[in-house]
């Protein structure tokens, strides 16, 4: 079994160097106006299906892969996310979202402390946290087309609650089944790739509820 502790300091290190990645990128791109305009007009719809598969084959062959690999995939993953992160930065002032980033960032170290210390067995609620996930697409598709601010607000929040558990799950889960993945690397990156996708879910939502605009 690998041992929890160097495993979660390469998972951490990872997730740092993908977050540094994708907000670099986002950041960037939104001071190019060329560049900018030819993310969101001719190529959004391509970032999106490459992030889509780029994140699945990720999940589902991280246990075959070369540990280079990962590295690599993980890193492109983190790219195209800045990428469509750019718009952020355009909309939002660059201090909320300095103020929103530490916010999250507390938000992961206490959940995450609270999902490794705990003795509840959130693998548990993994059903629920996913049908709630589900579900909240689901509202997300309908709000399209029926476009309730309140609605939205109310999605963004059970969306927050949903990711939030999901830290502390999902430090749990790395710290019981890390050894299933033979390959510590392999299963640093798996771990990265999770508790990224928290903390940009949770940025995400609480850009969108406490986050100031631009003037």
């Amino acid at each position: 079994m690998l041992e929890n502790n160097k495993i979660f300091s390469k998972v951490f290190l990872w997730m740092f160097i993908g977050l540094a990645i994708t907000f670099g990128v986002g950041y960037y791109i939104s001071m190019n106006s060329n560049m900018l305009y030819n993310v969101f007009t001719k190529y959004y719809i391509f970032l999106i299906i490459a992030e889509l598969v780029t994140v699945i084959v990720l999940s589902m062959r991280i246990r075959k892969m070369k540990p280079m690999t990962a590295k690599i995939l993980f890193c492109v993953y983190s790219f195209i996310t800045g990428l469509t992160f750019s718009s952020i930065f355009v909309v939002y002032n660059l201090t909320s979202i300095m103020y929103v980033f530490a916010i999250t960032a507390l938000v992961m170290l206490i959940f995450g402390l609270i999902g490794y210390y705990t003795k509840l067995d959130l693998t548990k609620i993994w059903v629920y946290l996913f049908m709630g996930l589900i579900a909240v697409i689901i509202c997300e598709i309908i709000n399209i087309f029926v476009s309730s601010e309140t609605f939205n607000m109310g999605i963004t929040v059970v969306c927050l609650i949903i990711f939030i558990i999901y830290i502390a799950y999902d430090v749990q889960v790395i710290k019981k089944n890390s050894y299933m993945i033979e390959n510590e690397d392999n299963a640093a990156i798996y771990g990265a790739l999770q508790l990224y996708l928290d903390f940009i879910n949770i940025f995400l939502r609480l850009l969108e509820l406490i986050g100031k605009n631009k003037d």
